[in-house]
């Protein structure tokens, strides 16, 4: 934000203003013009005080998920704002469908103005002709949207199909991303971007060419991951920790041997739209909320690959299909297998949610031939190199659970317990059971990886190919240094601290909802817990539960409160 000066005699304006990067647009160069006309428009009337201008957010996200537009619309709640209108020169980039509509009566009922160059200045809300303007300019930036997205869809394909070329994202295992020349765009060569290409990686691509060949000897998934696993090879996530933070990097698992027998670019051919993204309801029952992008397995027609190979091929397309016609088999032949009945629709009410406090993995909803459900934890037969101090399988009874939690949640949201809530979040500073069983994780990772570094290096002195030793000694050394960076990051991070008047707001607005715990249905019951942020961990070794609620927006930081059974 930035200030433009103030007029005691004018109207004093706001400037809302937003940029895309799908077109590549400077962002500095589209607030200038931007601003310019809103500037031209307002010209005699008054002076624009302040700049609110979004960068990045596409038009279909609402007002109020966007970092710019949501401090506006908290800055017109106040009553001590220093504006008195809102001036924006081009509503077709500010608004999309129905959100002009659905904003506006905030906007009219805290007596902001909104004007704008298509209705020569202050929008009427009285005046039908405004009325369409607006909702024909909301037309028109959803239909924008939808033009851009099939142009962008329709140059991805042809680069994939024409010229083969990477067009970005992490490369597959057994492949790092290399320098392929000057951008083939003149203008972009001229400002020196390069364009990118999938270059060998020798450690993994041995790798890749074992899996295969494992696949047509007949091996399955879990067994190709467990052979791999009792070698000690590092798993794609442990290889290329800086592509794959988010992963957890303990091993091969068999999803993990299907994807990378599936993934048809080790023939070297370029293969794009995989997986296409749509727009999921943020809250089915109310479409003003707006929508989520979210990415979903493409249909088999939807998938394009280059005509001619564009890198160096891992696996031959004979091998690749023969492959690919005994996963068709086994797929076929689970399918056609007689399924048991299912007796009931009753969810998990604690899927996701609930965590094992050895390891800090969730653990997995399962039935047993009665009606009870159990969550359990198997790491130690599924994940390699887990810690012998975790048992072989550990299990939690969900109805042990389900009245404990509902009667304490109803406590702790109770009106009369709320500043009591407030204040627990607030100054909340001791670890959790989760944030231990974190950091142990942690631990065991560095102390695996230190382990590893060491048995590489003893090989090597052995006499074990130095190429392929060194190969195997870098990513060790990787990984220690990436489980030294997160242990530093977990003992320096701390929760984002939100005032009381914040915390205030949100534990009430959270009150009305466990109050109806014991009145709606288990799905509804199972989304409300999910929206509360309701986590749980269960310590098999003290047979003791902590749960923990962080009922707050991501964008206003986590911070928790905690109890214990």
């Amino acid at each position: 934000m930035t200030s433009q000066g103030t007029n005691d005699e004018g109207i004093r304006f706001v400037f809302y203003g937003r940029v895309s990067t799908e077109d590549r647009q400077d962002p500095e160069v589209s607030r200038g013009w931007q601003l310019q006309s809103a500037m031209r428009l307002i010209e005699g009337h008054g002076t624009i005080v302040r700049e609110y201008f979004d960068v990045g957010q596409s038009r279909s996200v609402v007002w109020k998920r966007r970092p710019q537009a949501s401090a506006l619309l908290a800055d017109v709640a106040n009553p001590r704002r220093d504006f008195d209108a809102i001036v924006i020169s081009e509503p077709q980039r500010a608004f999309s469908g129905p959100q002009f509509s659905n904003i506006y009566p905030t906007l009219q009922h805290y007596g902001v103005d909104v004007w704008l160059p298509e209705v020569g200045g202050r929008f009427d809300a009285k005046s039908d002709v405004h009325d369409l303007l607006m909702m024909i300019f909301g037309g028109l930036g959803a239909a924008e949207r939808r033009v851009v997205q099939r142009r962008v869809i329709g140059a991805m394909e042809a680069a994939t199909i024409n010229a083969g070329r990477f067009l970005g994202g992490r490369p597959p295992y057994g492949y790092v991303i290399g320098d392929a020349g000057p951008h083939p765009h003149p203008a972009k060569a001229a400002d020196g971007i390069r364009e990118h290409q999938l270059d060998v990686d020798p450690a993994a691509a041995s790798v890749v060419q074992r899996i295969f060949q494992m696949r047509l000897d007949g091996a399955g998934f879990r067994t190709i991951a467990s052979r791999l696993n009792a070698e000690g090879i590092p798993c794609p996530s442990a290889h290329d920790r800086r592509r794959n933070p988010h992963r957890r990097a303990d091993g091969w698992q068999a999803a993990t041997i299907r994807a990378i027998l599936e993934n048809a670019r080790y023939t070297g051919h370029q293969v794009w739209g995989r997986f296409q993204r749509f727009d999921r309801l943020v809250d089915p029952t109310d479409a003003s909320a707006g929508t989520l992008v979210r990415f979903r397995r493409s249909e088999p027609e939807r998938v394009v690959s280059s005509t001619n190979p564009s890198h160096e091929a891992l696996i031959s397309v004979e091998d690749f299909e023969r492959v690919q016609a005994t996963l068709k088999r086994s797929t076929a032949s689970s399918r056609s297998a007689p399924r048991s009945p299912r007796t009931t629709t009753t969810p998990y009410l604690l899927r996701g949610l609930l965590h094992c406090g050895i390891c800090g993995r969730k653990m997995e909803g399962s039935r047993t031939r009665s009606t009870d459900i159990y969550y359990r934890c198997r790491v130690r037969d599924t994940v390699p190199g887990a810690t012998s101090d975790h048992p072989s399988n550990v299990m939690f009874r969900e109805d042990w659970l389900i009245h404990g939690l509902d009667n304490w949640l109803r406590a702790v949201f109770s009106p009369e317990n709320i500043e009591e809530t407030v204040e627990a979040m607030f100054s909340a500073t001791e670890p959790s059971m989760a944030d231990v069983a974190r950091r142990e994780a942690v631990d065991r990772r560095l102390r695996e990886a230190e382990s590893k570094l060491s048995r590489f290096k003893e090989a090597l002195a052995a006499g074990v190919d130095p190429h392929l030793a060194a190969a195997w000694i870098n990513d060790a050394q990787k990984e220690v240094v990436e489980a030294r960076a997160e242990q530093t990051t977990l003992t320096t991070s701390a929760a984002a601290t939100l005032t009381r008047e914040e915390l205030r707001a949100i534990v009430t607005d959270f009150s009305l909802l466990t109050t109806r715990l014991g009145q709606v249905a288990s799905t509804v019951r199972a989304e409300i817990y999910a929206t509360l942020g309701v986590r749980i961990t269960y310590d098999p070794s003290t047979s003791s539960v902590e749960a923990e609620v962080s009922p707050t927006h991501e964008m206003l930081g986590k911070t928790s409160v905690r109890g214990g059974t």
